[in-house]
């Protein structure tokens, strides 16, 4: 049978016509070499599979057959007689995911020298698959040759900053699988969260997986090892290979507060519930370190086949090293001139005893820092570097990862579909001398491929898909097929269009391709005393369902399209849906009766273009303690010095106004503030003053500066000081140039 379907095959590729030439044909990534042809084949009950009699191959065999069935409702035959779809093992295929594809009306042929080749042509196929069920099918007659361009194809989730249950990891397996990505990089630990159950240590999940919010909630959650082990094979059956990173030296708070004798103070800490940098890594002068981190890596390696295992290695302070003796000590035993070589000797010492494992460390790029073996593989993210990263990994001999130019928790309207498409990562980043040009061509061999990463701080569950998809599929096209120009950019934009059915089929909430899911603004009425809540859509048929009771808004409640009267204060909460899908978390915007709203405002420094203009101060709404929510003001290296004009003489009894402290984005609380009163903007009578001192040792907080009188104060102009530290605590990097004081609503009642 498979001799006369392949002499079928052979004769009809005389007869194929260009692919352009067949509407039906529209795959991703694009094959290397696909010519359609004339007429279909016919996928009914009766088809039949013949594979060879492996246990892979069985595999694959099941795996098409649930496909077939899932989406076209057609159950194909198990009878060992029944022919149609062959499956072989070919030798003279070249590569080790290489593949061929033929479909004739006689029927299909999957030919590859290995099984990962066997199971992407079992995913193109899927592709020539219609949406629509029935009873039968006609997959488009259509041969193809192909093979990636890069080994490396990866996408990497951050679960440590939000944690993200089995079901959504497998369904984005499913999806990167589907699009011929082969690499799903789990990063398992971070400062706000550890998240792998390790059985020698469990408070690392006890304590070390759960956090305290703002609000007193518990967030937080772990990956058991069975689960663990239950999403690596899921992920095998479906070609990808799952490599897990455990953060270390730094990006380490969640297990030192589960376990500080391993840090340099040994002082108790709490799990992070701040993005950021911090100081507390592991302590490299203590043996001890080594042997829990040795023990870690023992039961990871157990639940992870994979051929890699990443130990991150970035943005590592090395303050308290600097003031740990044994670190000195350390330091000064091995020759080291600086706390760089202790790093160096850090990843070095994991790095071999990862050797002894049979396993090949990969570390983000600042393992270099101080020297780094060239068996270790790099992964490069700091792009506002240069080439300088690239060009030292590649001459130290190192293979490369490129990860900077992909950084999916990027805006939409930033880091583009079409931006991603263009990225050639053998080119080195502009501006490039012809010694990058000259140095690159000749290392090409150690660009193994690049990588997606979605880092988590402002994603989660609900607003992941928007990230990854289309951005994925452009991604995943860019290291098949190796290509960037503008023409083939078209072609791809023709073939995403077939794509997005199949996306809705699957239930994604892809985004735009260049443009925010949805934006909201909040703007204070003063004719009217009212409130407007106004969208910007990515979608024309994106709907906004909102609350003004707190309550979380679903596909039922009320719905506005582009704007909406808001009448009475509240705390408004607004989600975008389509399709009856969530696209994000809601937007939350706390609606205050205010004296001061829509007054004019004036101000001695006008406030940072970077965050939201000085009228935010008066429109009515209260910010959130996230700094980028768009209602706060900022002053960098200045003071806060406003105005208002109440433009009548009204009589009040709070001046109540909110400062952020968040060091770890130097973003200091003011060292003094004033509020003064006048009838005349010209002789002022102080209301209150008070003076703050930097605590460094503070979580990041939001803090209510008040002011209240029993009595009623009556003026007409108000003023609000707030002036920056001058001196701060020796221990704050860089001292106090380069700071931000964030003011929040000036709230007169």
């Amino acid at each position: 049978m498979f001799k006369s379907l392949l002499a079928c095959c052979l004769a009809a590729s005389i007869l194929m016509t260009s692919f352009a030439a067949s509407a039906e044909i529209s795959i991703i990534p694009e094959p290397q070499h696909v010519e359609a042809g004339q007429g279909s084949y016919r996928l009914e009950a009766s088809t039949g599979i013949d594979a060879p009699n492996d246990a892979r191959a069985r595999e694959i065999v099941t795996f098409l057959r649930d496909a077939v069935r899932d989406q076209s409702g057609i159950r194909l035959s198990e009878s060992k007689h029944a022919h149609g779809i062959v499956l072989a093992i070919d030798p003279t295929v070249k590569g080790d995911e290489a593949y061929r594809l033929s479909v004739t009306s006689r029927g299909v042929i999957i030919q590859a020298s290995t099984d990962k080749g066997l199971f992407w042509g079992v995913q193109t196929l899927r592709q020539l698959l219609p949406l629509e069920r029935g009873e039968s099918a006609a997959i488009p007659a259509v041969q193809v040759s192909d093979a990636p361009t890069f080994a490396y194809r990866g996408f990497m989730l951050d679960v440590g900053r939000h944690f993200y249950p089995v079901s959504f990891i497998k369904k984005q397996l499913d999806l990167l699988s589907y699009y011929k990505l082969n690499t799903f990089h789990w990063h398992l630990t971070e400062d706000q969260g550890w998240r792998l159950q390790i059985n020698r240590y469990p408070k690392l999940t006890e304590v070390g997986a759960w956090r305290t919010e703002a609000d007193g909630s518990r967030y937080g959650g772990y990956y058991t090892q069975a689960e663990a082990r239950e999403i690596v094979d899921y992920a095998r059956l479906r070609n990808i290979t799952v490599i897990p990173e455990i953060e270390m030296p730094g990006h380490s708070v969640a297990a030192l507060a589960a376990y500080p004798e391993y840090s340099c103070t040994q002082q108790p800490l709490k799990v992070a519930t701040t993005w950021g940098v911090f100081k507390d890594i592991y302590c490299v002068g203590k043996p001890a370190t080594f042997t829990f981190l040795q023990h870690v890596l023992d039961e990871t390696i157990a639940l992870f086949p994979s051929p890699y295992v990443h130990i991150g290695g970035d943005e590592a302070p090395k303050d308290r090293w600097k003031a740990c003796d044994a670190c000195q000590a350390l330091m000064h035993e091995q020759g080291l001139k600086d706390e760089e070589g202790l790093q160096s000797y850090f990843i070095k010492h994991m790095q071999n005893y990862i050797a002894d494992k049979g396993k090949t460390m990969i570390g983000w790029d600042e393992i270099l820092e101080g020297g780094a073996d060239k068996s270790a593989i790099v992964e490069v993210w700091r792009m506002w570097l240069g080439n300088s990263v690239m060009r030292k990994a590649l001459l130290n001999g190192n293979r490369i990862i490129m990860a900077g130019p992909f950084y999916l928790d990027a805006p939409l309207d930033v880091l583009t579909l079409k931006g991603i498409y263009h990225t050639d990562i053998t080119s080195p980043a502009s501006p490039s001398t012809p010694d990058d040009d000259r140095l690159f061509a000749e290392h090409r061999a150690q660009i193994l491929g690049a990588e997606a990463p979605l880092w988590s701080e402002r994603a989660n569950p609900y607003n992941a898909e928007s990230k990854l998809y289309p951005r994925l599929l452009a991604f995943a096209e860019n290291l098949w097929t190796g290509r960037h120009d503008d023409a083939a950019y078209a072609d791809f934009e023709q073939r995403l269009k077939a794509q997005y059915r199949w996306l809705d089929a699957q239930k994604v909430a892809y985004g735009p391709e260049d443009k925010l899911v949805a934006t909201y603004a909040v703007s204070f009425d003063a004719a009217h005393g009212h409130w407007q809540l106004q969208a910007k859509r990515g979608f024309g048929d994106l709907h906004n369902h909102y609350t003004t009771n707190g309550s979380e808004p679903t596909a039922t409640s009320p719905s506005f399209d582009d704007a909406v009267i808001i009448p009475h204060a509240g705390t408004l909460k607004v989600t975008p849906f389509r399709d009856g899908l969530r696209y994000d978390n809601a937007a939350i915007f706390t609606l205050v009766d205010n004296l001061a709203s829509g007054h004019p405002i004036t101000f001695a420094q006008p406030a940072a273009k970077e965050y939201a203009s000085g009228d935010a101060l008066v429109d009515g709404v209260i910010g959130s303690t996230d700094f980028h929510d768009g209602r706060w003001a900022a002053w960098h290296d200045s003071d806060l010095d406003a105005t208002i004009d109440l433009q009548k003489e009204t009589g009040f009894h709070t001046i109540d106004v909110g400062f952020l402290f968040e060091p770890n984005s130097r973003i200091l609380l003011p060292e003094a503030v004033t509020y003064e009163v006048s009838s005349d903007g010209k002789h002022w009578k102080s209301l209150y003053s008070t003076t703050l001192s930097v605590d460094l040792a503070a979580s990041a907080h939001k803090q209510s500066l008040r002011f209240h009188s029993e009595q009623a104060v009556t003026a007409r102009y108000l003023r609000i000081k707030a002036t920056q530290h001058k001196t701060v605590p020796a221990d704050f990097p860089d001292g106090a140039k380069n700071t931000w004081l964030f003011a929040d609503e000036i709230l007169v009642q």
